[in-house]
């Protein structure tokens, strides 16, 4: 019998992070769009103006990008408008015909505006957690009542651990089973270890990361002097930058370390595995991580890891995400993290590169990934279409004071939709056509979808 044909979707992936920003959620989005696209799948992303970068712009296998004329407010993150972007986001999605909105990451105010907009005008929406947020800060109160917000229209959201799990449903309330975990992947064909490129008679500790207080950079201050007091074979080379790097530069001059630590700034993500090459050890002192993409590139390419035990790094090692024989965990505590380094060193002697990269290649996959988020995408056009009463009552429910203000901001936006419906019919918009890549010659073609 002839299997049930796989309904195929017109996803619009919205976030303020992407290219050529480099992260993990920028690498995430576009992989993920690049094998649904392989999957026969119709992907559009948008995101606000990086410099000059406005428009629209088409990527490998003809992945449409729209650059919003909207500059960065603080860390790239666009200012909220609440209704400033509507016009855009419903010209985008009536003229590319979307079916479904799926936005990345809590920090990003184009997606919380974009899932509003979608819901408002009907649309099925998911949405993506890529990271953990605290509870008792001010700005992580703020931040999870904005999510609370938005999550209590969704149909579907999708977490990267179990642990980002648990976060986003105690920040948001939103109920267990409408969330999915699906962890990250990684292209393993990019990341092939080369131990010809390490230097001799000499222990290479890498550290790639964005030089933030949340990633660590003030334990690494106080943890490095004391490796390389320890171990006067140790070199380290420490890739990334950010407000912290003063306080690791004041360090290496403090304790006269300039030959042994080397500081090589912002690494483009093309670059990143001929860092990861060089080293033998890989360190991640991250504070707070969902799921720590970093360490398993670096397992990709052959290096021993240690890590801080936070949020969802054990998880993944007791789910043989990344084998416990690839890596070393602590509590992050900068002695804690010495004696984990000393435990690495004497491990090396076993480490087999080349059998570490092929166990990774057959733990990660994209296109698993893909398949996996094309499963979230049918549950959630399979769910029930609601009306503005119904959506109401949820946001009502968000808090004595919140829920009322909520109900104002989404009838407000009912009634600006109304308005541009009146302003420019949908019928009156040109349908925008498609792309596909032509396999025998990789050129572009257009093809007219019905």
């Amino acid at each position: 019998m002839n299997e049930p044909q796989r309904p195929l979707h017109r996803v619009l992936m919205v976030s303020d992070f992407f290219y050529p920003n480099f992260g993990g959620v920028e690498n995430h989005i576009f992989y993920l769009a690049q094998c649904l696209m392989q999957r026969g799948h119709k992907v559009v992303v948008a995101t606000h103006a990086y410099g000059r970068r406005s428009g629209v712009r088409y990527m490998t296998n003809g992945l449409k990008v729209y650059y919003i004329p909207w500059l960065p407010f603080y860390l790239q993150t666009s200012f909220p408008t609440l209704f400033g972007t509507f016009p855009i986001f419903r010209t985008i999605i009536l003229r590319e015909r979307i079916t479904i909105v799926h936005g990345h990451q809590a920090f990003s105010t184009l997606c919380h505006e974009a899932i509003m907009h979608a819901r408002t005008m009907g649309y099925k929406t998911v949405f993506t957690d890529h990271s953990l947020c605290g509870f008792a800060d001010v700005a992580s109160i703020h931040m999870n009542k904005v999510l609370q917000y938005t999550l209590a229209d969704v149909q579907q959201a999708i977490c990267v651990s179990h642990t980002s799990k648990e976060n986003t449903h105690l920040r948001s309330t939103l109920p267990p089973e409408k969330i999915f975990v699906i962890p990250n992947a990684v292209d393993t064909a990019m990341f092939q270890p080369d131990p010809s490129k390490r230097i001799k008679d000499k222990v290479v500790i890498v550290i790639i990361s964005r030089l933030v207080y949340r990633k660590g950079a003030d334990l690494l201050v106080e943890v490095i002097p004391e490796v390389c007091r320890l171990f006067p074979q140790v070199h380290i080379i420490i890739g990334g930058d950010g407000p912290k790097r003063v306080r690791l530069e004041e360090m290496r001059e403090k304790y006269h370390l300039q030959d042994r630590v080397e500081m090589l700034g912002a690494v483009a993500h093309s670059d990143v595995r001929n860092c990861l090459v060089r080293g033998h050890i890989f360190l991640n002192s991250s504070l707070t991580e969902a799921f720590c993409i970093a360490i398993v590139e670096a397992a990709c390419c052959g290096l021993l890891t240690v890590s801080t035990k936070v949020g969802g790094v054990p998880e993944a090692c007791m789910d043989s995400v990344l084998p416990p024989e690839y890596i070393v965990l602590a509590e992050p505590i900068p002695a804690r993290m010495v004696v984990a380094v000393a435990q690495a060193i004497e491990l090396l002697p076993s480490v087999d590169p080349f059998a570490m990269h092929t166990q990774m290649r057959t733990l990660y996959s994209w296109p698993d990934v893909a398949e996996r988020t094309e499963t979230v995408y049918t549950h959630a056009m399979n769910t029930e279409n609601e009306g503005l009463l119904q959506r109401l009552e949820r946001y009502y429910a968000c808090g004595p004071w919140a829920g009322k203000l909520f109900c104002l901001v989404v009838i407000l936006d009912y009634i600006f939709w109304h308005f541009l419906q009146w302003w420019q019919p949908a019928e009156e918009m040109d349908v925008a056509p498609d792309f596909q890549p032509q396999e025998e010659s990789g050129n572009v073609r257009v093809v007219n979808r019905s």
